[in-house]
């Protein structure tokens, strides 16, 4: 106890080194922290069943070329299919471009396939009959509609940019899920009705439910083989492969995210390592009295590396703790079509990672250091006057 005791004292007697220390490993390990909780959304989060059920078909060629709508009635037929609907990305403007509190992503969907889709979907009867009901209704998640103030009965307008088309929009509906809670449904006729007069044949998307998530890959690999010798070929892929495809755009995300984690983990080394070194330097005076009052070279190795195990895992902890506050704020942020904000979060064994990596950081930047004073002879030590 009375070396745990010196330990801690030793780490905290010049305040001003140490707190710089802390705070320089802080802010490596608060950017860490939120890479982590970005990385296990992309690549770690497990879908749910519905999530792994739910196929996005799309044109091989890309997203933004259009299908033939007759596809959706040959998928509908085949074996292993619950329900398909058109899901249909509108552009657009709400209110002002400008403000970012209005961008949320909305879709042109078939009503009574959509709560098929997405039996995670929770609104009422009335609700859901409005919505098939009335041309001009649409639905919306709970957390937009929170963040926007929409109510029931409220209008929405969505102005177009790329479909030629102004829609004038009744909110009928607001709907509670678990996941994908920000964004705004209309009815797929009402789009064809007011950009294309009716004479749309055309889908960007289409959303498919297969029967089991056991079922998933085999059907959407009969879906692109059926549509393999056709004019448009098809490309079929889990919700969750679509969303990670979409990320891809920016590029390697995930090498990316990697290239970061090193180059952190490289930065706190490099700040320990530099404070240690300065540290043991300044005390071989003090090292040599510690032996001469029976300080083992054990002990001596222990207090050095114990003192730089210590800030390292104060910086850490405070580090995460900042992650903690700004990934609070990004969740209360909006989600994107795909990956909800709610769930970025460090993944726990990530979060130990980062410990291990704390600890491993405060022993490899102090020992050489370390190691040198504790085999250091007891005169060497003395006759040091700096």
């Amino acid at each position: 106890m009375a070396l745990i005791v010196l330990m801690f004292r030793n780490a905290v007697r010049n305040r001003r080194r140490s707190v710089l220390t802390i705070l320089s490993i802080a802010a490596s390990f608060c950017l860490l922290g939120v890479m982590m909780a970005m990385y296990g959304m992309f690549f770690l989060q497990k879908a749910s069943n519905d999530q792994a059920s739910r196929l996005i078909v799309r044109n091989r060629v890309s997203f933004a070329k259009p299908m033939p709508i007759a596809y959706e009635s040959r998928i509908r037929m085949l074996p292993g299919v619950r329900a398909v609907t058109t899901f249909d990305y509108f552009g657009g403007a709400y209110k002002s471009r400008r403000d970012k509190q209005n961008y949320f992503p909305r879709f042109a969907v078939e009503p009574r396939m959509l709560y098929v889709v997405h039996p995670d979907y929770v609104l009422t009867e009335a609700e859901k009959n409005a919505f098939a009901r009335e041309r001009d209704a649409c639905i919306v998640g709970k957390s937009l509609a929170d963040r926007l103030g929409l109510k029931i009965g409220d209008r929405v307008t969505l102005v177009g940019d790329l479909i030629p088309a102004t829609l004038e929009l009744v909110v009928r509906g607001i709907y509670r899920s678990a996941i994908q809670n920000d964004m705004l449904f209309f009815q797929y006729e009402y789009l064809n009705q007011m950009a294309y007069r009716g004479s749309q044949s055309y889908a960007m998307m289409y959303e498919v439910l297969a029967a089991s998530p056991a079922q998933a890959p085999g059907l959407a690999q009969t879906m692109d083989e059926m549509f393999s010798i056709s004019d448009t070929q098809t490309k079929s892929e889990s919700e969750q492969s679509f969303a990670l495809s979409m990320i891809s755009f920016l590029g390697n995300v995930k090498a990316f995210l990697l290239a970061i984690f090193g180059a952190l983990a490289a930065t706190v080394l490099l700040v320990s390592a530099n404070t240690m070194a300065m540290s043991v330097r300044e005390r071989i005076t003090e090292v040599g009295v510690l032996k001469t009052l029976g300080f083992t070279r054990q002990n001596v190795l222990f207090l050095i590396l114990g003192e730089s195990v210590t800030l390292a895992l104060a910086g850490g902890a405070l580090g995460f703790a900042l992650a903690e506050v700004i990934l609070l704020t990004l969740r209360n942020v909006q989600a994107s079509s795909f990956f909800t904000l709610e769930s970025l979060q460090i993944p726990p064994l990530l979060a130990l990672f980062a410990l291990l990596l704390a600890m491993t950081t405060g022993v490899a930047s102090s020992f050489l250091p370390a190691w040198s004073a504790a085999r250091r002879a007891i005169i060497d030590c003395l006759r040091r006057a700096d």
